[in-house]
């Protein structure tokens, strides 16, 4: 299956989950992602904020606040794409392509060692991510490249194989539920 194919496939099959279902597997996420090691570990989480049909990641964000990690979230400038603390994690606005982003236009995020939350459609045993075509994780993780980096996602968004280019850049663990 083509990659247009694959993410029709996928977004439709996003789109007919119900509320109930997106926060019922998300918080089983939650569960399992505070007991990694990488988000042990962290001082700080780079996530992002959900959209659509998305893993519900706000209340995995204010826990992590509780837990005294800083997080930030991404926000994009043009074609690049950059993290910016964020204490209110109501403080935001539709931003690029409807997503949300921080209102403010900073302070700018500067941890070279925070668990980044990699947001994707499709994902693979390897690590290997389908993004949403825009190629922004990848950029910033081709400029950052010592981030861990962590996915969550539907069990169907767990393929066997994905078929990946030179520039894509695998996640370290994928969590499904």
């Amino acid at each position: 299956m083509d990659k247009k194919a694959l993410r029709r496939e996928i977004r439709d099959r996003k789109k007919a989950m119900t509320e109930e279902d997106i926060l019922r597997r998300s918080q089983a996420l939650a569960e399992l992602f505070f007991q990694t090691d990488l988000y042990q570990n962290a001082r700080t989480i780079y996530g992002y904020l959900p959209y659509n049909q998305e893993v519900r990641t706000v209340p995995i964000l204010e826990q992590a606040l509780r837990d005294g990690k800083q997080v930030a979230v991404p926000k994009v400038y043009g074609d690049t794409m950059k993290f910016l603390y964020l204490t209110d994690l109501t403080a935001v606005a539709k931003g690029y392509a409807g997503i949300p982003e921080p209102i403010a236009d900073g302070p700018v995020a500067e941890d070279p060692t925070a668990l980044v939350l990699m947001p994707g459609l499709a994902f693979d045993p390897q690590g290997h991510r389908m993004g949403y075509g825009g190629g922004f994780y990848d950029k910033f993780l081709a400029d950052e490249p010592n981030h861990p980096t962590l996915a969550l996602c539907y069990d169907f968004q767990m393929l066997p194989h994905l078929e990946t280019e030179s520039h894509d850049i695998p996640v370290d663990r994928v969590l499904w539920a």
